[in-house]
């Protein structure tokens, strides 16, 4: 048995796991969980799973209900204390922004495996995070839950001492694949938010439709396999069945396939290197009849361009990106920006602070506090 903390419980990833740890009582028991602001679900969660720590990162209500005081509820700014405390194997980090960056660099100083579904943190401090997650007697001590990261993972294990020559990240293209650039530049928040295959939170849904998340993908794969950004490619495929592929120098290729379905990726990170029942059926290809590809196009989706542009630049260029992403998405849920705006923040913050260090935490931390402050300055002068 697994012992599991989990840091996100109540979103779409956090929900997800909980359901596995369920369904594998035998695997795996939860010992911490931490939320921001949904303290009802939290809560109920608490009586499910009966775990020693919780937290409300957004703030501890007055009371805590009397049944649960069984459970050490942390102040709501120690997050990076509940990653060290709790008595876990694993540790699920499925917060949403860079507050997972300090949280899961606090679990590897605590010796716990990493169990990673926050694009932020590899985004901003790739190479402070690979750093402290170096393999341990042969085996991984950070494992990725995206189910793009989570398939070329997947697919490096049938790869043997084989070096892939090219990675490709599979997208859905979101909801406005077959947008006009003059309609998705208008788009609004409601319409952004109905992606066509996955069922999301509302920041990486927006993610999506702009295709920041892929942008943030590169970033990713570029630090989780050791590639360099010309080796990575982004391939538009609608179905989203093939979740990502690898290339070698042979012309080979090797594709991970599902359902899309967040269950599969999350619980073989949960139970690697072994495989159990997710709840999950395997695709019926017969149904679905054709798989079809295209490339992205870089004027209506300036996001993967702006990636590039990003790791070329180095230093803490690409924590500068993803802060004016964050910065810019909630402007975008809050209907404060149409999202063509997001794209021109986002670039105009990378132009105006460029490269700064990223020696440490301290460095990529604070630029991420300046390029959320000039990001809300730019918009400012544009917001409707």
């Amino acid at each position: 048995m697994r012992k599991i903390a989990v840091l996100g419980s109540t979103g779409s990833i956090g929900r997800q796991t909980l359901d596995e740890c369920a369904r594998h009582p035998e695997l795996f028991r939860v010992t911490a969980l931490t939320a921001h602001a949904n303290a009802g679900l939290l809560f109920e969660q608490i009586r499910q799973f009966r775990p020693e720590i919780a937290c409300l990162t957004g703030g501890m209500p007055e009371e805590i209900p009397e049944g649960l005081r069984f459970c050490r509820f942390y102040p709501a700014d120690q997050l990076e204390q509940v990653a060290v405390d709790a008595d876990a194997d694993d540790l699920m980090v499925s917060v949403v922004g860079v507050a997972g960056l300090k949280a899961t660099l606090a679990g590897r100083r605590a010796g716990k495996r990493i169990l990673l579904a926050n694009k932020e943190t590899l985004v901003a401090g790739g190479r402070l995070v690979m750093d402290a997650c170096p393999d341990v007697d042969g085996q991984p001590t950070l494992i990725p839950v995206d189910s793009e990261h989570s398939a070329i993972w997947q697919c490096l294990q049938a790869a043997g001492p084989n070096r892939l020559s090219r990675i490709y990240l599979t997208a859905s293209g979101g909801p406005f694949r077959t947008w006009s650039k003059e309609d998705i530049d208008q788009a609004t928040s409601a319409q952004a938010l109905r992606h066509p295959t996955w069922n999301m939170g509302s920041k990486i849904t927006v993610d999506s439709a702009s295709m920041f998340n892929k942008a943030l993908e590169i970033i990713e794969a570029k630090w989780l396999f050791d590639v360099e950004p010309e080796q990575i490619q982004v391939v538009v495929h609608p179905q989203s069945v093939v979740h990502s592929m690898i290339a070698f120098k042979d012309g080979a290729v090797l594709a991970q396939l599902g359902v899309p379905d967040m269950r599969v990726p999350i619980l073989y990170a949960m139970t690697y290197p072994d495989r159990v029942e997710s709840g999950v059926p395997a695709p019926d290809f017969a149904a679905l009849a054709q798989l079809t590809f295209e490339a992205p196009d870089p004027e209506r989706f300036p996001a993967i361009r702006l990636a590039y542009e990003a790791l070329r630049m180095g230093g803490a260029a690409c924590a500068v990106l993803n802060a004016a992403n964050e910065v810019a998405a909630q402007a975008f849920l809050a209907d404060r920006i149409r999202m063509g705006e997001v794209y021109r923040t986002v670039s105009a913050t990378l132009e105006r602070l460029g490269a700064p260090k990223a020696d440490s935490l301290e460095d990529v931390l604070e630029a991420d506090r300046k390029a959320r402050i000039t990001a809300e300055e730019i918009l400012k002068k544009v917001e409707r």
